[in-house]
């Protein structure tokens, strides 16, 4: 054999090995793939329901072949429907829920409150008349929203709803500082002290409730300290 033929021959069983050793073509053949054995449940389920069915089939002059598509294609329907429903509640639950009126507070309330409050303050009760004030308003909110108030609700937490309006936030937020600083901090609260929650209810009673609240809702004469 010529060097030239020879060393064609090399070349070719090279090229061969290169093709038979690349890992990314299969020369051996494809074994056979047997699908997994239908588990025993499901093939007791397939025994109920044709035995539940079979009969309505051929009352119906349907085979079971047939009526077992058609269960099928209802099963498919039904999942399909389930799925839509599932995501036209989630859909909803993403969409912004339209805002509810903001809340204000009823001006014949508003009136009989700061009268209670100011007979406490007018004692010497600041603490007590400040909490009333708190309170009362409290009753006034859950009264309007029962829904958004639970019993383990905190006063800060209220004020912070979103229907309280920005001005309404502020007072609650303030009233329900000065009772912490009484109750939780045994800090009792002076003339002053209640003198800023009350001017805070007042304002913003009166905003809420139209310009005639405010001269009705003047402020009683306050003793300059508490009581011995």
């Amino acid at each position: 054999m010529s060097t030239a033929a020879s060393d064609s021959s090399h070349r070719v069983h090279d090229a061969w090995r290169a093709i038979r050793d690349a890992r990314d073509l299969q020369f051996a053949p494809v074994p056979n793939w047997t699908p997994p054995p239908t588990p025993d449940w499901l093939k007791a389920l397939a025994r109920f329901l044709r035995a539940l069915f079979e009969p309505v089939g051929r009352a119906l002059g349907l085979s079971w072949p047939v009526m077992e598509k058609a269960l099928i294609g209802l099963l498919a329907l039904g999942l399909a429907l389930l799925v839509w429903r599932i995501g036209v509640r989630l859909w909803a639950m993403r969409r912004p829920a339209p805002a509810a009126p903001e809340w204000r507070p009823d001006a014949a309330a508003a009136r009989a409150l700061l009268d209670d409050a100011d007979a406490l303050a007018a004692q010497g009760r600041f603490d007590e008349a400040t909490h009333l004030l708190l309170l009362r308003s409290l009753e006034h909110i859950a009264e309007a929203r029962p829904a958004a108030l639970t019993p383990a609700s905190t006063a800060r937490e209220i004020a912070a709803q979103p229907f309280l309006s920005a001005p309404a936030r502020a007072t609650f937020g303030r009233i329900a500082a000065l009772v912490e600083q009484a109750r939780y901090a045994l800090r009792p609260l002076e003339a002053q002290d209640w003198a800023a929650a009350r001017a805070a209810y007042s304002d913003f009673a009166a905003s809420a409730a139209g310009s005639g609240f405010a001269a009705s809702a003047a402020g009683a004469d306050l003793p300059e300290q508490r009581p011995a």
